[in-house]
């Protein structure tokens, strides 16, 4: 079974954000950390995951994205300080205790 995540990354100083969908998301970080996972992301260095949350239907996923990205910023902080208070990375090794991804 495939699955899809929608997914929240931000630079080290947290000013920017980036909402997006992914059916591989350790790829996907990856490729915003090594600068080719799109222009607005290697421009801005957004390249720590705070936030992930796993959906089984890609229309969801999207449809999910949409509504986060309609967001005010103090709404998707809100959203990330849910499973991720201090705003670890959440694929650092040891950066963060407890589930990785949040099932929506």
């Amino acid at each position: 079974m495939r699955s899809y995540h929608v997914y929240i990354p931000t630079n080290v100083s947290r000013n920017v954000m980036y909402v997006g969908v992914s059916n591989n998301l350790k790829q996907r970080v990856a490729e915003h950390r090594a600068g080719t996972g799109g222009a607005f992301t290697k421009r801005y260095r957004v390249n720590t995951l705070v936030y992930a949350e796993e959906y089984e239907w890609i229309e969801e996923a999207i449809a999910r994205e949409k509504q986060i990205k309609g967001w005010s910023r103090s709404k998707k902080d809100a959203l990330v300080e849910t499973i991720n208070p201090t705003w670890a990375d959440l694929l650092a090794p040891m950066a963060f205790k407890g589930p990785l991804l949040r099932s929506g």
